[in-house]
Formats: C-alpha cells, sequence, structure tokens
C-alpha cells in the first residue's frame, strides 16, 4: 500500500490494527477548509461500516462500541476519502461536515480560529458556496442576488469598476484601502465565475499549472 493513496471497502484489510490492539487513530480533515476537525478511533467494523454509510464511524472507547459522529446532534461527518501513512497504522480522513465537528459546538475540536493559512484562504471556496446560496435562495434585499439577476454584462462592468478601484487605490491610497478595494475585486471575480459556471478551483489549477512550469512564457501585450 502506498503512503496517500485512496481506501476503499476492499483495503480494510491491509489496515494494520495489531499495533493499537485493534484500533487505529483516525485524523478527520475538512474536505473543504483542510481544517482538523478532531481526532478519533476506528476498528475494522467501523472502517468498514465507514465505507457502508458514507460517513465517519468511530469506536468509542468509552462505550466500548461502534460510535457515529453526529448520531445525537445530527452533525455528521460526510465521507469524502480514506487515507493509510506510510506505516498503515494511521488514518487520514477527508468529510464534510454537517455543522460543528466539536461537543461544544466549536468548528473543530481544537478551537474556531483557523490554525494555518490555507485555512484563511479556503474562505474563498466558502464564499464561492454562500454566493451560490445567495442565487439560488434569492434572499430580499441580496445584493449578489441583484447583481447577478442584471446579467453577465453588468457583472464583468463590476470587475472592471473593481479593477480600476484598486489599482487607483495601490497607487495613492492606505493599505486598508487597498486591503478593502481588493476584497471588493475578489468578490466581483466569484460571481463573475459562478455567472459563467465556472468554479474558483480551475483558476487555482491554472495557476498550479503555470507555477510546475508548463507555461514557459506569459504573452506580452503587443
Amino acid at each position: 500500500m502506498n503512503p496517500g493513496q485512496l481506501l476503499t471497502s476492499t483495503d480494510v484489510d491491509q489496515i494494520d490494527f495489531s499495533k493499537g490492539d485493534g484500533l487505529v487513530p483516525a485524523i478527520v480533515q475538512d474536505a473543504t477548509s483542510g481544517a482538523v476537525l478532531m481526532l478519533g478511533y476506528m476498528n475494522r467494523e467501523a472502517l468498514k461500516e465507514t465505507f457502508a454509510r458514507k460517513r465517519v464511524v468511530f469506536f468509542s472507547r468509552s462505550k466500548q462500541r461502534l460510535w457515529e459522529k453526529g448520531e445525537t446532534s445530527g452533525h455528521t461527518l460526510d465521507l469524502e476519502a480514506v487515507r493509510a501513512d506510510c506505516d498503515a497504522d494511521t488514518l487520514l480522513v477527508t468529510a464534510r461536515p454537517r455543522g460543528p465537528a466539536c461537543h461544544l459546538g466549536l468548528e473543530t475540536c481544537f478551537g474556531d480560529e483557523p490554525v494555518t493559512q490555507a485555512e484563511r484562504l479556503a474562505f474563498l471556496g466558502e464564499l464561492e458556496k454562500i454566493i451560490e446560496q445567495r442565487l439560488a435562495q434569492q434572499p430580499e434585499g441580496s445584493y449578489t442576488a441583484r447583481l447577478f439577476a442584471q446579467g453577465p454584462k453588468r457583472v464583468a462592468q463590476k470587475v472592471g469598476e473593481e479593477g480600476v478601484e484598486l489599482a487607483l487605490a495601490g497607487v495613492a491610497e492606505s493599505d486598508d484601502k487597498v486591503i478593502g478595494e481588493a476584497a471588493d475585486l475578489l468578490f466581483h471575480v466569484l460571481v463573475l465565475l459562478r455567472s459563467r459556471g465556472l468554479p474558483l478551483e480551475r483558476v487555482v489549477r491554472e495557476l498550479e499549472r503555470r507555477d510546475a512550469g508548463k507555461i514557459t512564457a506569459v504573452p506580452q501585450p503587443q
């Protein structure tokens, strides 16, 4: 088994449960933000049930039974993927939480505050979801829904306006003003992408492709 290999229900017997008296630690990570949500333990049956239910199931050491996260609160962890480490005795579970992961009502068992830069940047993905919700639900007074209803040309115009405002702020305004204008531009870029049915992930992949050296030169303006 290769480290990081995606596991399926047929791979359960390849996990080394013997080192921990039948249990292995399972680190749960938010599939969207990358935040570490919690640490639990799984035995062979819990891992099988996790695959079968498509929700994260642990073995409770205090109750000595299988325990599905959220079985009483409803804050389940919808399974995205399971990977094993290089020794096949620790699991990394990526999941999509339906509510706070911590029994104290916190987003993670390690608190609400993002602990890595990646988690903070991941808010762009969350903002993308918020924009989609505004467009689907059309709440009264929503600027996002109102702008989107004006059509792609108006959305594109707003991106242009915000880009100019950011450029001007970058020349002559304070740092706070630059940050504010940059936030406005990013928001409107996300709305523009949504109007074209394009996910932010595709932009990120394009940046990764360029960084990998597959594009050796950026065309210069004529």
